[in-house]
């Protein structure tokens, strides 16, 4: 993105609650001024064509707010499709993975709590900072508060408890 200046965006599309609107006719009519652009990936993540080559949408819309494209932009509510300025945030490799979401082999239902089958206890393992921090305890509840804490604890406004 390093060839666009927040102006030349500026003059090819409007920003709307997480939407770009063409500011003029492009791809030989296909897209008409007013329309909104963009098409969903196989990913899951929007991307918009300029001059031929293909970007994210929330690197696009990042860039015309701030001026500047970091490597990492984390969607804070975890939808991808949701491009509202709001919703992004500068981040690392490491703090967008405090973002993720409950994996789907979970059995525990709740993130980070684990059953250890040896101890017949319940296992909280949290990662910060290229770290793991560990906890074992016998009550399911307790388990789920001490992760939770955890995770603002280590995690700060990246936390994710779902």
């Amino acid at each position: 993105m390093s060839e666009y200046n927040q102006e030349y965006l500026h003059t090819l599309f409007d920003y709307k609650d997480g939407n770009l609107i063409s500011k003029i006719d492009r791809a030989r009519g296909k897209i008409k001024k007013g329309d909104i652009v963009g098409s969903v990936t196989t990913s899951g993540y929007k991307r918009v064509t300029i001059d031929y080559k293909e970007y994210p949408l929330h690197r696009i819309v990042f860039f015309m707010h701030y001026g500047y494209v970091p490597e990492i932009i984390d969607h804070i509510n975890g939808n991808p499709l949701d491009n509202k300025i709001e919703n992004l945030r500068d981040a690392t490799l490491q703090t967008n993975q405090y973002n993720r979401k409950k994996g789907i082999n979970n059995k525990s239902g709740c993130k980070n709590v684990s059953w250890h089958k040896k101890n017949q206890v319940w296992q909280i393992h949290i990662r910060s900072n290229k770290k793991v921090k560990c906890w074992y305890v016998k009550d399911f509840e307790l388990a789920e508060f001490i992760a939770e804490e955890a995770r603002n604890l280590y995690h700060g406004s990246f936390a994710n408890h779902v």
